[in-house]
């Protein structure tokens, strides 16, 4: 019998804290997504810049359906993990623009009611980028 990757002998602090840093941000954006599909429709939408080609409820639920996706990945094909934390990260810088629009346009969301926390919010976003690639194993690049 096989032992799961994180228990073999060959198991590592540093490979047991990337294995529990991609199953948590799996989990954080499978319940993102699920918030896209649901409750937190509408301030999603509230995001979403005007110059988005495609409707704003349409990019919603499409991001939404990405993220559970992405997020399933994460947590469900361990061997895939690199290329899947390249993908995860290319998300988040993919999605920037929403939060920068939240911040220009003045746009209350999310709890996010002065110019101040939508200001702190964007360094938000490399934090994630950053958390994707050292999931995947490749921090120390």
């Amino acid at each position: 019998m096989r032992l799961p990757a994180i228990l073999a002998p060959t198991s590592t602090p540093q490979t047991r804290g990337r294995t529990a840093a991609r199953i948590a941000l799996g989990v954080v954006l499978a319940l993102a997504g699920i918030g896209h599909m649901t409750f937190q429709r509408h301030e999603f939408q509230a995001q979403v810049p005007d110059w988005v080609p495609l409707g704003k409820d349409f990019t919603v639920l499409a991001s939404g359906l990405l993220e559970v996706g992405l997020g399933a990945a994460l947590v469900a094909l361990p061997r895939h993990r690199r290329i899947v934390s390249w993908v995860v990260a290319a998300f988040f810088v993919a999605v920037f623009p929403g939060n920068i629009h939240q911040y220009v346009a003045g746009i209350d969301a999310f709890g996010l009611d002065t110019d101040t926390k939508r200001l702190v919010r964007l360094f938000g976003q490399p934090v994630l980028v950053l958390w994707a690639i050292a999931a995947g194993g490749d921090g120390k690049r």
